[in-house]
């Protein structure tokens, strides 16, 4: 699974938003995933569609939390 983490920053009102692509899977897995990167981040966000919304720059602790957890094609997008 190649997980993506891209950082966000249009139509959000000047606030940053890390979204994470390329999940595939049962959507209950997804909204788990999206659960425990809010918990481990002390943000909020949501998980629908086909991404979860992490609030603020986070890429670096999402990354890291996504390799500790076992998805090794985790890895950033963008600048």
């Amino acid at each position: 699974m190649s997980l993506r983490i891209h950082l966000d920053r249009k139509n959000r009102r000047g606030n940053e938003a890390t979204i994470i692509t390329g999940f595939t899977g049962p959507e209950d897995e997804m909204k788990a995933l999206g659960k425990l990167l809010k918990t481990k981040c002390g943000v909020g966000g949501s998980a629908k569609g086909e991404e979860i919304i992490v609030q603020g720059n986070k890429r670096d602790k999402v990354l890291e939390i996504l390799l500790s957890e076992g998805y090794k094609g985790a890895r950033k997008a963008g600048g």
